[in-house]
């Protein structure tokens, strides 16, 4: 079997991420990259880390410690560390729709990011709430975030919403196309024959019994017991501040929390260094970093690359376990 080709997409020119993947570049690897960037960028990267970087044509991908192919997307600006550039804004937009265009068509295999600014790309007059939704847009499908590391996988049935409009998102069919493709990749891209997902409350105590919240009763519940009747394995609703023990985590392979801040802490505080984030339901995978741009590490050299180097393993195997068993979203 062929090694998997994956593109490389750094993301804020200004940030971490171009050094991040020099870094990343300097590592043994057992499948192919082919970043999306500005040359310049990652240059300027490798000279303030001292590091050795070889930028080769985007058809002559090489494993070679400090080399990689390179599909140029230039930044109209070349910006100072730290200081983003909204001018960037399309270019930063062009390297992650043309990445994944070459996984749709089938020339890649798997996107590996770093992280943008979202501010920078909406100050420079593109409307962006996230990578996640931006590739689920052009890929046409519904998708699902989930961040994991070597503790535990953490979905969300919503994403970015501000608290306020949370429990008016908690419906029943949104619920339940965020389940069943959580459970479509667990089994695809990890190969569980029947995951067993904890699902969490949106209340304190899972509502207890009503006297804090009717989410549970009126939607959650339900739905799950329907699911169940499916095939699915889940488990739940579930009280948000005792499921994450460790003892219970080991009964779960995976844990579907309501919104962001009900679940992302907890993964960040067991093993934030290594967290990768997952978009499940592509047609392709794709695994992130962790983390923000850390404009205030740029070009210091201090920047951990634990979980871009995390992302590109992961992305590399779900490519290889995707190939092997013929599987499609």
């Amino acid at each position: 079997m062929t090694p998997p080709r994956l593109a490389l997409v750094p993301g804020e020119p200004a940030g971490v991420g171009p050094e991040l993947c020099v870094r990343l570049l300097q590592q043994p690897r057992d499948y192919d990259l082919i970043a999306y960037a500005d040359p310049r960028s990652l240059r300027a990267a490798a000279d303030a880390l001292a590091l050795p970087l070889t930028l080769l044509p985007p058809d002559r991908p090489s494993r070679a410690p400090g080399e990689v192919a390179v599909v140029e997307i230039p930044n109209p600006v070349l910006p100072a560390f730290g200081t983003p550039e909204p001018a960037n804004a399309a270019a930063v937009i062009q390297a992650l729709r043309d990445a994944a265009q070459a996984c749709l068509d089938g020339r890649l295999d798997g996107i590996v990011t770093g992280p943008v600014h979202k501010a920078a790309i909406n100050q420079g007059g593109i409307a962006y709430t996230g990578t996640t939704e931006l590739l689920a847009e052009q890929a046409g499908c519904e998708v699902v975030m989930m961040l994991a590391n070597a503790v535990v996988r953490v979905a969300l049935a919503t994403t970015h919403l501000p608290l306020r409009q949370v429990a008016d998102a908690i419906r029943p069919e949104p619920l339940a196309r965020t389940l069943r493709i959580l459970d479509a990749a667990l089994r695809r891209d990890f190969g569980l024959t029947r995951p067993a997902i904890a699902v969490l409350g949106l209340n304190p105590h899972a509502g207890e019994a009503g006297h804090l919240g009717r989410e549970e009763i009126e939607v959650i519940e339900p739905l799950l017991e329907r699911l169940r009747g499916e095939g699915l394995n889940l488990i739940g609703p579930l009280p948000a501040d005792t499921a994450f023990l460790p003892a219970k985590l080991r009964g779960y392979d995976a844990v579907l929390a309501m919104y962001h801040d009900q679940g992302l802490p907890v993964l960040k505080y067991s093993g934030f260094e290594h967290a990768v984030n997952l978009t499940l339901g592509l047609p392709y995978p794709r695994v992130a970093v962790d983390h923000g741009t850390a404009l205030d590490l740029a070009g210091r050299g201090l920047a951990d690359p634990s979980s871009l180097i995390a992302a590109a393993t992961a992305c590399a195997r779900i490519a290889r376990t995707r190939r092997q068993t013929g599987a499609t979203p």
